[in-house]
């Protein structure tokens, strides 16, 4: 059994840790932090004054499978967590429950990892450290200062006008990444005083990193719902063959699972937190409104998957006008050979008459002829069916017209004239 243990630990060890990025950091408890070296498990090795520490492993997204995430929490986090811990951080689905003493939620979508609208974000917290796994970088997520170098820090201008020697000229592009997210990267955050501090961060940037996902989603959806109303057949047609509406609907859903995981987590994690008497009255408030947070997200989520359903109902629509109006062509032409397939049906070709053949008789000279003017008869018969709704109306406007025109010209007349001083009958002159 130690020999398994052993080959089982080579083998999740050997190719797993060079692709996962880890992170520790230390806190005195009194605003102060620092970056360290990771020593998980070395008690002897940590720094004087910590009160409690942070380590964080951010899992890469090309691992495809739960089995490859364990192996890479195995490496990382072992020791001193045991397999019952690497279970309950990698698995997916809600969880939030005690696992041998320390607190474990878990925030874990399925779906593709290749996907940004999957999200996983796993923590074992308790009384002096924070153990952390999300897949993929959160951004906001480390502890840093503004760099010197930062445009945040910068006093902007415009590119095109006269720009004084202080001032930098900000790109188009360069703005419009700016803009496409809710929270700004390089800003100093607030450094925790607890333990329970640190988790609020921690799921405060998580929820941010939901709302900058869910941003940038619904701008695409109002450029894509830009270009359906002023683009043409062309356009259209792409978006339908590419399933453009379905297949946001379902990154919509995915990220709506995540968001639902965190209902259910956060406070149950509130509860138990309150149970061991970890938290103060104003962490209790903060895990509550990052709680309303999330509620607020999911109302938004409900509000895009109405949109996408409406534009994909008229993408649905303008495809059923379109093979519509291709029946319509379809059946018209058929109408103008019903006639010569009715009769070459009836009679076939078994007709005198027909150019350029050897038939002398002339009793069956004007057969072909005769055909013609029967196929010519009937579809001139079926287009007057056809036709005679439409021309009926057209007259009957032109006719009702014409009495309008006839009643309004009749008012204005004089029904009578002054004769030796005398007035007929009908109305005064003006």
């Amino acid at each position: 059994m130690q020999a398994m243990a052993t080959s089982f630990e080579l083998q999740s060890s050997s190719g797993h840790m060079r692709s996962v990025k880890r992170m520790a950091y230390s806190f005195d408890g009194q605003g102060n932090f620092t970056s360290k070296e990771w020593d998980l498990g070395l008690t002897d090795r940590r720094p004087h004054g910590e009160k409690f520490s942070w380590y964080h492993v951010e899992l890469p997204r090309s691992h495809t499978s739960l089995v490859s995430a364990a192996q890479c929490l195995i490496s990382a986090l072992c020791p001193p967590l045991k397999l019952q811990d690497i279970l309950a951080l990698s698995s997916n689905g809600p969880f939030c429950g005690h696992v041998d003493g320390a607190l474990i939620f878990r925030c874990n979508s399925s779906g593709p990892t290749t996907s940004e609208y999957t999200q996983k974000l796993a923590g074992r917290v308790t009384e002096d450290s924070v153990i952390t796994v999300s897949l993929g970088r959160i951004p906001r997520l480390e502890f840093s200062t503004v760099l010197r170098g930062s445009f945040l820090s910068e006093i902007p201008a415009v590119e095109g006008n006269d720009t004084e020697p202080d001032r930098f000229v900000i790109q188009q592009h360069v703005l419009e990444f700016y803009l496409a997210r809710n929270h700004i990267e390089d800003v100093n955050h607030r450094i925790p005083m607890s333990v329970i501090n640190l988790v609020v961060h921690i799921i405060d940037t998580h929820i941010d990193h939901l709302q900058d996902i869910l941003t940038r989603l619904e701008m695409d959806l109002d450029e894509n719902e830009h270009e359906l109303d002023t683009g043409g057949y062309v356009v259209k047609q792409q978006m339908l063959g590419n399933r453009l509406f379905p297949r946001m609907q379902l990154n919509l859903q995915r990220l709506l699972q995540v968001v639902s995981h965190g209902e259910q987590v956060f406070p149950r994690f509130k509860d138990k937190v309150v149970a061991r008497n970890w938290c103060s009255v104003d962490e209790l408030e903060a895990i509550q409104m990052l709680v309303s947070r999330l509620h607020k997200q999911k109302e938004n989520v409900g509000f895009l998957a109405s949109r996408m359903a409406a534009l994909q109902a008229g993408l649905d629509t303008w495809q059923s006008e379109q093979i519509n109006r291709k029946l319509y062509y379809l059946s018209f032409l058929s109408i103008i050979f019903l006639p010569l397939s009715i009769v070459t049906s009836a009679f076939g070709m078994n007709v005198g008459g027909i150019p350029w053949t050897e038939q002398r008789n002339p009793e069956l000279t004007h057969g072909f002829q005769n055909v013609l003017f029967l196929c010519a008869s009937i579809l001139l018969l079926l287009l007057a069916c056809f036709s005679a709704p439409a021309l009926y109306k057209h007259v009957r406007n032109i006719m009702t017209s014409k009495d309008k025109w006839k009643a309004t010209r009749g008012s204005f007349k004089w029904r009578g004239t002054f004769r030796s001083g005398q007035q007929c009958n009908g109305y005064h002159p003006l």
